[in-house]
């Protein structure tokens, strides 16, 4: 398909190209003959009812070193785009939802991936909240009280910020840790800021599943995460090393749950984090892990994407 396809997200200059799926798509958009535009989270702006960008034609190629090139700049409305990649990474602060506001009043005539209301509403962390019965023991509290009865019930405890990724600010602490106060503190910025805290799952030091969901579909496999070192966290940023993983039965149960519900809410591209068959987050944002896939099992995921990123366009 030939159009116009727009996307939204950090600055391509530090991306690392063999692992960053936005390139990856950007890749596979343009393979398929769609012009591509490039766009930074500040280039964004709205003048009336009509969102508008400062936004760069731009050419990719894998070459390291040498993997854009950006065309000069133009000032054009979001809506003469086809498609919008949403693909700024966390913190999901309010300049983020500042921008899901200003995307979402393209979507009369843009198909925005991942839908920008959707974006707002589905918090990674509080979104598992939606699937009983799919995700260990979960707090979402400022109260230091409440999270010290909490960790007395479950023993140990995940204790993580609601806004960021990539294992960034994450606690693992134990019942009589010294250092619970100190973590709680941190986290709840001393009780004025909400935090979510999950029942510590020991499944966690034999890795943490990424599974991919395709409008609502899982792909193949998943990528399993193992913790490096003395490291608990199985973030890839954190240290963690990669393999490829079948899909249990129990994961397929979880997407049969999850996928109807992402369809619905126009979220195309997503993310699960599965440990000793519990979700513990769902990650909507800025799904990583498809090149470590594509080579581990030869697909294609952001071909599958595109295929329904065309499907919903009708074309």
């Amino acid at each position: 398909m030939s159009g116009k396809l727009g996307v939204v997200m950090d600055p391509i200059g530090d991306i690392h190209i063999g692992k960053d799926t936005t390139f990856a798509m950007l890749l596979e958009a343009q393979r398929r003959g769609y012009a591509l535009y490039y766009m930074e989270p500040g280039h964004l702006y709205g003048r009336d009812e009509v969102p508008w960008a400062r936004r760069y034609p731009i050419e990719v190629q894998r070459d390291p070193g040498n993997h854009y090139r950006l065309g000069p700049a133009e000032s054009g409305p979001l809506t003469d785009l086809d498609v919008v990649l949403m693909r700024k990474d966390p913190p999901f602060d309010m300049e983020y939802i500042y921008q899901t506001y200003l995307l979402e009043r393209a979507q009369d005539r843009t198909l925005v991936v991942n839908d920008p209301g959707s974006l707002r509403d589905a918090n990674e962390k509080m979104f598992t909240a939606y699937f009983p019965g799919l995700a260990p023991p979960t707090l979402v509290a400022r109260d230091a009280r409440v999270i010290h009865d909490f960790l007395q019930e479950q023993e140990a405890i995940i204790l993580k910020p609601l806004d960021a990724r990539g294992g960034e600010g994450i606690f693992l602490v134990r019942r009589g840790d010294p250092n619970f106060n100190v973590a709680v503190e941190t986290l709840t910025h001393r009780g004025t800021r909400f935090a979510m805290a999950q029942a510590f799952l020991p499944a966690a030091g034999e890795g943490d599943k990424r599974i991919l969901l395709v409008d609502g579909e899982p792909v193949p496999h998943g990528l399993l995460r193992v913790p490096g070192g003395e490291d608990f966290r199985g973030n890839i940023s954190a240290g963690a090393t990669t393999e490829l993983a079948e899909l249990t039965e129990r994961d397929r149960e979880i997407c049969a749950r999850i996928g109807p519900e992402l369809r619905r809410r126009g979220l195309l591209f997503v993310g699960i984090d599965v440990i000793g068959g519990y979700v513990t987050e769902i990650n909507v944002t800025s799904p990583t892990g498809v090149q470590e896939l594509d080579y581990y099992a030869g697909t294609n995921i952001c071909g599958d994407l595109f295929d329904a990123v065309e499907r919903r366009l009708g074309a």
